[in-house]
């Protein structure tokens, strides 16, 4: 009876770790699915209601509108280098994918940061596999030269967030 008993207990409890586990994954899935519908979304209304080069003021000399596409990676490096890129993609979305699944574990902070870099790198992923460029669109002219989507951002983000939570680690 003491076996079965100690048997009942020990799969309880592994099924509560195993249930913060898979809440954990799923928190890192349905942020990188946010990031990715949005900049799908965002992308898909610039290329069916503007022209490339088309630009629409905001706030003027501020924010615009501005649809371009862009057949580098950050900044416009790496021109013209659609399948180095892609390459370089889907070998930092396998390290992202196997720190989400395992050193990443309840620590929310690592997750929301993998997910938004997840998400980012998926969406620019696609449109360099679909068109050999990315479309970007957000152009605040006051304060930055370059022009960047939604996925930049989640990218961006990320790994903001995930250079802290590191420093913060290093620091303990």
């Amino acid at each position: 009876y003491h076996i079965c008993r100690y048997s009942r207990v020990m799969l309880r409890l592994d099924l509560e770790q195993s249930t913060i586990k898979w809440g954990d994954k799923m928190l890192f899935i349905i942020i990188a699915v946010i990031v990715f519908v949005l900049d799908r979304l965002t992308k898909h209304l610039v290329a069916t209601q503007m022209l490339p080069g088309q630009t629409i003021p905001i706030i003027e000399d501020f924010f615009h509108l501005t649809y371009i596409e862009n057949a580098g990676a950050a900044f416009g490096i790496f021109r013209n280098r659609t399948w180095f890129l892609l390459a370089v993609t889907v070998i930092a979305l396998l390290f992202v994918i196997y720190l989400a699944f395992t050193l990443a574990r309840k620590n929310k902070l690592m997750i929301l940061a993998l997910g938004l870099i997840m998400g980012g790198a998926l969406g620019n992923m696609l449109d360099r596999f679909r068109t050999g460029m990315v479309v970007d669109f957000l152009d605040f002219r006051g304060i930055w030269p370059y022009i960047f989507n939604v996925a930049d951002i989640g990218l961006v983000c990320g790994v903001m967030l995930l250079g802290w939570r590191i420093i913060m680690d290093i620091k303990e």
